[in-house]
């Protein structure tokens, strides 16, 4: 029987279509379960055997080509705006993720990192500005310094901004990362937190601040210098093992009728000026120079014990920095005027929670029974006291890179 030419022509047309879709589905199949099943037919292989003398390895009957994608773990992401100093100690110290550019006074720095369930990426430098940040992500942490007042004008910008984002939907989840005053006189935040009918999910705030809950309020540590650049220091054997020659350091300034006065006058009174480094300057210098910074580290590196009087503060960038070489941290464990009171373990709430193995003192005049047993201490027990206070350091940053993971983890993501 002849075939009219247009009933030929659509079987034609159909058996093409037909060819094109088996096709792709092979190429389909070949190219995303391919692995999956060299998986299984593996698997299969060691446990069962093969079918038929060996000829082709049979499939597990429940296989389910997707299950990678199904048992695959969730991952979130979370966008990091870093407009304080504080923010390096964040993200080298704390989270130790890359930067880029090295360059420490470049315009624009960023970097990417993971940590528990969260895909964290960090934008920093002066040219990080309102409106201009990539924002692919709907979770931020926002990093604001609240010191003072010109710092909080700047700040209170930062979050009004952000607090537009979240009214246009573009941002669902927000945490602050706060350096706050040293008196913790903090009330700018206040309006702008969940509690208060505000957008800020969760703020982690430095100094003994009497609104922490451990709930939506967690304590931060202040950490190193960043803004005098002060780096991040990786422990060594010769850190570790180095005969120090010096007894302790202090460089710093001397306010007027403060306790740092008391302390130079101890080491001058019991003539441990040439045992001890000390550098003291009337004025506070807001930056370092290279050469000036060189001088303290080698300070630190060279000294068994850091001198930490209080200042405005009794938490201060010195005794983190003495942490970093080791160098055995001496606080003066008073609380400063102010509203910087969390409990009674107030002040250092933070650093005492955590098993900080530093000496605590109310009185300088204690400092020469301190340095008398110094005398006394062997290498052996120096070198074991270095090495366990560089252990504790290193703990304390990754105790508190878990618990800010932690943290946004289940108040961000907790019903996705």
């Amino acid at each position: 029987m002849k075939i009219p030419k247009r009933k030929l022509f659509l079987l034609i047309i159909f058996a093409y279509v037909a060819f094109s879709l088996y096709a792709a589905y092979n190429v389909f199949f070949s190219t995303k379960v391919i692995s999956r099943v060299h998986r299984v037919v593996k698997k299969e292989t060691v446990s069962g055997g093969v079918r038929d003398g060996g000829a082709a390895p049979f499939l597990a009957r429940d296989w389910n080509p997707w299950e990678d994608e199904q048992n695959k773990p969730k991952r979130y992401r979370v966008q990091i705006w870093g407009k304080a100093a504080i923010g390096i100690y964040l993200w080298e110290h704390i989270l130790e993720g890359p930067l880029n550019p090295t360059d420490k006074v470049a315009q624009w720095r960023e970097g990417e990192l993971q940590s528990g369930k969260i895909d964290f990426s960090f934008y920093t430098g002066p040219a990080v500005v309102q409106g201009h940040v990539p924002l692919d992500m709907n979770s931020l942490v926002l990093v604001l310094n609240g010191r003072e007042p010109q710092k909080v004008s700047y700040s209170t910008r930062w979050l009004e901004h952000v607090q537009a984002l979240v009214k246009s939907r573009t941002v669902s989840h927000v945490a602050v990362v706060l350096l706050g005053n040293e008196h913790c006189h903090n009330d700018f935040i206040s309006p702008y937190l969940k509690r208060n009918g505000g957008f800020v999910d969760l703020l982690f705030v430095v100094y003994d601040s009497p609104w922490i809950n451990d709930k939506d309020v967690f304590q931060w540590p202040l950490g190193v210098a960043t803004y005098r650049q002060f780096p991040m220091i990786r422990p060594n054997a010769q850190l570790i093992t180095s005969n120090r020659p010096y007894l302790c350091n202090f460089l710093g300034t001397v306010y007027k009728n403060s306790s740092r006065e008391t302390l130079m006058q101890v080491l001058k009174k019991s003539g441990l000026e040439e045992e001890c480094i000390t550098n003291a300057r009337e004025k506070w210098l807001p930056q370092e120079t290279a050469d000036s910074l060189r001088r303290y580290q080698t300070a630190l590196a060279q000294s068994e014990l850091t001198l930490c009087p209080v200042g405005i503060n009794s938490e201060c960038y010195r005794i983190y920095e003495a942490c970093s070489y080791g160098s055995v941290p001496v606080v003066e464990d008073v609380l400063t005027p102010g509203s910087c009171a969390a409990g009674s373990s107030s002040p250092l709430r933070l650093l005492k929670a955590a098993g900080a193995p530093f000496i605590f003192i109310s009185d300088w005049k204690e400092l020469h029974a301190i340095l008398e047993r110094e005398r006394g201490m062997s290498q052996e027990q120096k070198v074991d006291r270095r090495r366990r206070l560089l252990e504790w350091y290193a703990g304390f940053r990754q105790q508190m890179k878990e618990r800010f993971t932690e943290v946004i983890e289940e108040n961000f993501f907790k019903n996705v």
